[in-house]
């Protein structure tokens, strides 16, 4: 129940690639994931680790303090919140995440709620904070109406900036409060546009045949990285739109350190482990293994789903009675995202956070990358 503690369920491990100290944080046979790549499952002090479980029977939030062997303290309780959806304020004093319509705001200190905005019959999705903390973004749909939810983090001057297709990841530009890069899925993927809604425009056309996924700013140099899938990542100029090749790789979720210097990088189709890149020469060295089991029929593929596949994952849900999470389109086309290691770093920048099933349910693991 929200306000709980419960024991340390920390493990000791070696990787076996590598021999890298491992810390498995969390056991309990359940579904249990640190945020989306796209966020820090560390406080701003680094000293607390947020991850997101369903040991209580929904997705709720849960805390390890002092990370990485401290007590488990479950921060809400309830409908389940967005389990992708977690972001923290950059005094560390709050969290922000969406639950259903909503983006609510929890204070660390007394587990106090606070609605921050609701959108009455919409479904949010991920929610992103600016880095100065004073505005939010998070995907939505309304009906049959998709879009971005945008407003400030003090629940005043909230709109809805529609777009034709489904959005993904939204998120503030490190630098400029004013821009937001989004993805419209399918192809053409990559956006942008500024939170009073103007100067919306696609800062890359391609077609099908560029499975363009997971691009992200570049740490603080303010441009872009992605991947083309599985071939390439590559990094994409904001002012000139220029790209380019960094890695001849199959890098799959990204996640860049504040520097934009390297590149932490899960693999799939083969899994190589979990990589750490450089940014400019692409030269890495793998951190660990990951074991999860990545699941996801469209990873085995360089093209984005067709409806012939999302009829084919809902025949395939069908048949075998069980259904993921996700929407029941998506079970076996990109996969249950508890699947996915999703590594992100941690403040200092020497750990690297993911998720793994390699035992049997996803478990969160921080692997120690050094400086």
């Amino acid at each position: 129940m929200k306000g709980s503690y419960s024991p340390s369920e920390h493990v000791a491990l070696t990787d076996a690639s590598t021999g890298v100290r491992i810390h498995q944080l969390t056991s309990h046979p359940s579904i249990n994931h640190a945020t989306y790549f796209l966020q820090s499952s560390f406080s701003p002090d680094g000293k607390t680790a947020l991850f997101i479980s369903y040991r209580s029977g929904s997705a709720q939030l849960y805390t390890i303090s002092p990370f990485p062997d401290g007590v488990i303290r479950q921060l809400t309780d309830g409908p389940a919140i967005h389990p992708f959806s977690p972001a923290f304020a950059p005094d560390g004093q709050r969290l922000y995440f969406v639950r259903g319509g909503s983006i609510w705001s929890i204070s660390l200190a007394d587990l106090e709620e606070r609605l921050v905005v609701d959108f009455a019959g919409s479904q949010l999705g991920e929610c992103s904070l600016s880095a100065s903390g004073e505005w939010l973004v998070a995907a939505i749909r309304i009906g049959q109406q998709a879009g971005l939810a945008v407003g400030r983090a003090d629940g005043s001057e909230w709109n809805v900036i529609p777009f034709p297709r489904t959005v993904i990841h939204p998120q503030f530009h490190p630098l400029d409060d004013d821009w937001i890069e989004f993805s419209g899925d399918p192809a053409p993927r990559m956006h942008r546009v500024r939170c009073d809604g103007s100067g919306m425009e696609c800062l890359y056309q391609h077609g099908n045949d560029e499975f363009v996924v997971h691009e992200t700013f570049l740490g603080s140099t303010g441009d872009l990285v992605y991947t083309v899938w599985p071939r390439e990542l590559r990094r994409m100029n904001w002012t000139t739109r220029e790209h380019k090749v960094i890695a001849n790789f199959n890098a799959w979720h990204i996640t860049p350190n504040r520097a934009g210097t390297k590149i932490l990088c899960d693999t799939n189709h083969p899994d190589l482990g979990i990589f750490l890149l450089d940014a400019v020469s692409g030269e890495g060295k793998q951190v660990c293994l990951s074991g999860s089991s990545n699941a996801g029929s469209q990873w085995r593929t360089s093209r984005y789903a067709l409806a012939a596949d999302f009829e084919a994952a809902r025949s395939a849900a069908a048949a075998s009675g069980t259904l993921s999470w996700m929407e029941a389109s998506t079970d076996t086309v990109y996969g249950p995202q508890w699947t996915h290691p999703h590594p992100s770093f941690s403040r200092d920048e020497r750990i690297a956070v993911f998720a793994s099933d390699r035992s049997g349910h996803p478990q969160v693991y921080a692997a120690e990358i050094g400086g």
